[in-house]
């Protein structure tokens, strides 16, 4: 499942926009900007709507600072900043796509769809391919060639988490956030548990030779 990050000071807005793209994922929600670059430097999140009238610290200013950290999480700049000059600065700092308020419904769902299948590398809306693995990202459901693995549930998210950051060092706290949550009541050594799951089912793909382990930090996926 995709993983949202709001930062937006209106609650009522931000309130919207999540039910606008609840849809395609789960949501965190932020109204100041700090905090806002505090958690989007976790890296556990696909995608990130950010305002730029922000309190703490302005929209432009916390982009400014996750670029300059190498996070290339996708940006989707949602502000009432309609001028030239505006959108052009939130691209320099470095935005993947600015949308201005008011804006339709429609819109801002086409323009996450578009940003997630160009930043997620989906062949299309629903499929994500990796050398012999198909996954159908509508049913959550793995092939190899035309066999159905039994990946599932969380297995199945974290199998697309390592995909999608290939070549990538994920902590094995960053993993825990992602598939389990903050507020979760299990520990952290699930994640180790789900990782030997997952290269079990994919023993027969040669691919769970490319989830390496990295003592004492966590995981990384790189293949030949």
């Amino acid at each position: 499942m995709n993983n949202f990050l709001i930062v937006e000071d209106d609650k009522v807005l931000s309130n919207n926009i999540k039910e606008i793209i609840s849809p395609f994922g789960k949501t965190s929600q932020i109204y100041e900007g700090s905090e806002g670059l505090y958690e989007a430097e976790s890296g556990i999140y696909d995608l990130i709507v950010l305002d730029l009238m922000l309190p703490e610290l302005d929209g432009y200013q916390l982009l400014a600072q996750l670029r300059s950290k190498g996070i290339q999480t996708p940006v989707l700049i949602l502000t009432a900043k309609d001028s030239l000059e505006d959108k052009i600065e939130g691209f320099q700092k470095g935005a993947d796509d600015y949308l201005t308020k008011p804006f339709y419904r429609e819109e801002l769902q086409m323009r996450i769809k578009a940003l997630l299948k160009r930043s997620l590398g989906l062949f299309d809306e629903n499929t994500l391919k990796y050398k012999t693995i198909t996954c159908d990202l509508s049913k959550n459901e793995v092939y190899f060639q035309e066999e159905r693995l039994p990946i599932q549930g969380k297995e199945f998210e974290l199998f697309i988490y390592f995909l999608q950051n290939q070549e990538i060092i994920i902590t094995k706290e960053q993993i825990f956030d992602r598939i389990w949550g903050f507020d979760s009541e299990t520990t952290i050594t699930v994640v180790e548990v789900y990782v030997s799951h997952l290269r079990k089912h994919l023993r027969k793909t040669g691919i769970d030779k490319e989830i390496h382990t990295l003592r004492n930090v966590g995981y990384i996926m790189k293949g030949d």
